[in-house]
């Protein structure tokens, strides 16, 4: 991805969606993308060599020596990727909860041996590695994340990155200090169909974004009862700073745009979190936009649609298929580049190889539109959202 302005990354995709334009009077056209696969399952048990699992050396030496804090069915996911790549070694594993690093080392054999903590710190201060991954309950990431740094390593931070404004000023000044990288996992970053949308809004292939609509839908309630997601000591707020994190920074990193004002409404179903959220936002280049987050849905998985008005055309997404609409023709791009892992951007910065595709400063925008959005549901009045610096 270095060195490739957008408009170039989307000219041949751009190219092929042209020459499959249709006149809106045409039936719809049948859908010619789908998501990417989910690349955190892993069914089979990973095998490397207890050498390569030691990982000496450090990543000057080619091998990136990683510790990972928190080791959930999360984290284990991204414990499978790293195991995985030729350049990094996985060296120690903190978690709270002994399952838990119990299931890891089940499901890949390669943890057998590796030295295992309950308290990051001591992991930290016992083990020599280069850069940790965090995957622990929301509220602990800011104090994990600083700590990290200042022990000169570089962070890769499950979402959101943190729960408060003044702690994100607060990370990013830090990771700057020591100069090392800081990275969110949004790993829609790294997904081709958000990608393409983000780039056609920077070529300006849409026009001015004029008006926004994101929804998603979830059995969030329901499926987190009784774990720490609705813990709010541990969760920093509900399904808005879980799984609605990652629909505010797709919108967000996909136009480009910065939220002036937001108007929000919560119902808690006597929870201590947020459970549906609906914001009314209004955007600095003075567009308007929807964002609901409906967590007590009666069915699994989850839907999404994002629709994005421009003054030239209209892009619709729904799960992660495409239609796009100019005011004559309608398509569905074909052609996209395949789909990568935060995990491998994570790596490849630190090896110099890419840029970093989410850096701290998206944990920012979203923490900021978070924060206000609270601060709108509980005075009941619009909120002022302040520009990331």
């Amino acid at each position: 991805m270095r060195g490739r302005t957008a408009c170039q990354e989307n000219s041949s995709v751009t190219t092929r969606l042209r020459s499959l334009m249709r006149p809106t009077s045409s039936p719809r056209p049948r859908p010619l993308l789908r998501p990417p696969p989910d690349r955190g399952i892993f069914t089979a048990r990973t095998t490397i060599t207890r050498d390569a699992a030691k990982g000496g050396g450090g990543y000057s030496m080619g091998r990136i020596r990683m510790g990972f804090i928190g080791c959930g069915g999360n984290a284990s996911g991204h414990i499978g990727r790293v195991i995985e790549m030729a350049e990094t070694a996985v060296v120690a594993l903190c978690d709270v909860s002994d399952d838990s690093l119990q299931r890891v080392r089940e499901r890949h054999d390669a943890i057998g041996d590796l030295p295992t903590f309950s308290d990051y710190e001591e992991m930290l201060s016992q083990v020599e590695m280069d850069a940790v991954e965090i995957s622990t309950p929301h509220t602990l990431h800011f104090d994990q994340i600083m700590n990290a740094l200042d022990r000169g390593l570089h962070v890769l931070s499950e979402k959101p990155m943190v729960c408060r404004v003044d702690h994100a000023h607060a990370a990013i000044a830090k990771a700057r200090e020591r100069g090392k990288i800081l990275m969110v996992s949004y790993q829609r970053h790294l997904a081709p169909q958000f990608r393409f949308v983000r780039n056609q809004i920077k070529c300006g292939e849409l026009g001015e974004v004029q008006f926004i609509s994101a929804m998603q839908d979830q059995r969030w309630y329901e499926g987190t009862r009784g774990a720490w997601r609705q813990q709010l000591a541990l969760s920093g707020g509900g399904q808005l700073n879980d799984s609605g994190s990652h629909l505010l920074d797709i919108v967000l990193w996909m136009t480009g745009l910065q939220v002036d004002e937001v108007h929000a409404y919560m119902e808690n179903f006597e929870s201590e979190v947020d459970i549906n959220s609906a914001l009314s936002v209004r955007f600095s280049n003075g567009g308007l936009g929807n964002i609901s987050i409906v967590g007590n849905s009666p069915v699994g998985g989850m839907w999404e649609d994002i629709t994005i008005w421009g003054s030239k055309a209209v892009v619709y997404m729904r799960n992660g298929s495409i239609t796009y609409k100019t005011p004559s023709e309608s398509s569905e791009p074909q052609g996209l580049p395949g789909a990568t892992t935060p995990d491998q951007n994570f790596v490849d910065a630190i090896l110099g190889r890419d840029e970093v595709q989410v850096p701290p400063e998206c944990g920012l925008r979203v923490i900021e539109l978070t924060e206000a959005a609270w601060e709108s549901a509980r005075t009941g009045v619009p909120a002022k959202v302040e520009a990331a610096a």
